[in-house]
C-alpha cells in the first residue's frame, strides 16, 4: 500500500493491473476496508488497470476528526484521481462505496466513465438506527458491532457455509478504527442524495442481493428508475456483501458492464 496525501488526509492507496488498460475505481463499504474486493481481483487485473483505497477513517488510511459526510468522501475520491494520475475511472462501489459514487459523479463528472453502484441506497432512514449504532460503538467498542454486522451482511446458510470467508470478514471489522467508523457511520447516517440522481450523467448499473436488509432491493430500484438508462440486476441468495457471498456472478456482472462501457468511454 501506498499513502498519499488527498484532501486533507492521508489516504492509502494500490494501483495493480496492465499499465494502459482501463482504469477502474473500487470503493469499500463501511467497516472494511479494499481487501473486500479481494474476491474480484483475478478476473479485473486480466483487463483493467485497478485502484483500490481505503475510505478515510478506515484500514490504512488516517483517521481524521469525525464527523465526516458522504460529500467529502466524494471530494476524497476526486482527490485521489487526481493524484494517481489515473484519469477518469469507471466507479465501483458497495454500500458506503455505493453512496460516495453519484456524489463523485455529479460534483466530479470528468472523472467518471461509468458508475457500478453496489447494495447501497441514496436515503439512508431511520436516523434512530444509526444512533443506536454508534451508541454501541462508543459503549463497547467495534467488537460490540461485529456479531449483528454478519448477520446483516451474510444470508444465514452462507455463514453456515463459509466459516474461513466469515472469520476473514470478522477479522476485517474489527481491524476498523473506532472513531473512523463514527465518522464515516455519522456520514451514512445524514446521507440524503435522491435528489442528485437525475443528474447523473454517465453509464449505471445497480446490483443488489434480493436478502439484502440494510439496502433493500427497493432503495436499488430508486436508484434503477432516478438515474437515466440505468440497469438493475438482482442477485438471489446474497445479503449485503453481494461481492463476497456470489462472486462469480457479482464479477461476471461487473465485467460485463465496465467491459462494454470501456470500449466507448472517452475522458470528458
Amino acid at each position: 500500500m501506498r499513502t498519499v496525501l488527498a484532501n486533507g488526509a492521508q489516504l492509502a492507496y494500490r494501483i495493480d493491473g496492465p499499465d494502459g488498460a482501463p482504469p477502474v475505481m473500487l470503493s469499500n463499504s463501511l467497516m472494511s476496508t479494499h481487501v473486500m474486493w479481494d474476491p474480484q481481483m483475478d478476473a479485473l487485473l486480466q483487463r483493467f488497470r485497478v485502484l483500490r483505497y481505503d475510505t478515510r477513517g478506515h484500514g490504512a488510511s488516517e483517521v481524521t476528526p469525525g464527523p465526516y459526510s458522504i460529500e467529502l468522501l466524494a471530494d476524497d475520491a476526486a482527490a485521489l484521481i487526481e493524484a494517481t494520475g489515473l484519469g477518469a475511472v469507471h466507479f465501483v462501489g458497495l454500500s458506503m462505496g455505493g453512496m460516495i459514487g453519484p456524489q463523485l459523479a455529479v460534483r466530479h463528472p470528468r472523472m467518471v466513465l461509468s458508475l457500478s453502484l453496489c447494495d447501497t441506497a441514496s436515503e439512508m432512514p431511520p436516523r434512530s438506527m444509526w444512533e443506536a449504532r454508534l451508541e454501541t460503538a462508543r459503549a463497547e467498542g467495534i467488537a460490540g458491532l461485529v456479531e449483528s454486522t454478519i448477520r446483516r451482511w451474510f444470508v444465514p446458510a452462507f455463514i453456515e457455509r463459509e466459516p474461513e470467508a466469515i472469520a476473514w470478514v470478522r477479522r476485517m471489522i474489527l481491524q476498523t478504527p473506532l472513531e473512523g467508523y463514527i465518522a464515516c457511520a455519522s456520514a451514512v447516517r445524514d446521507m440524503s442524495q435522491a435528489h442528485i440522481l437525475k443528474d447523473i450523467r454517465v453509464p449505471t448499473q445497480v446490483l443488489v442481493g434480493r436478502d439484502d436488509p440494510g439496502c433493500p432491493v427497493a432503495a436499488s430500484q430508486v436508484l434503477h428508475r432516478e438515474i437515466g438508462g440505468s440497469t438493475l440486476h438482482v442477485i438471489d441468495d446474497a445479503a449485503h456483501l453481494s461481492n463476497i457471498e456470489k462472486p462469480e456472478q457479482f464479477t461476471r456482472l461487473l465485467l460485463e458492464f465496465i467491459g462494454r462501457q470501456a470500449v466507448t468511454a472517452r475522458p470528458r
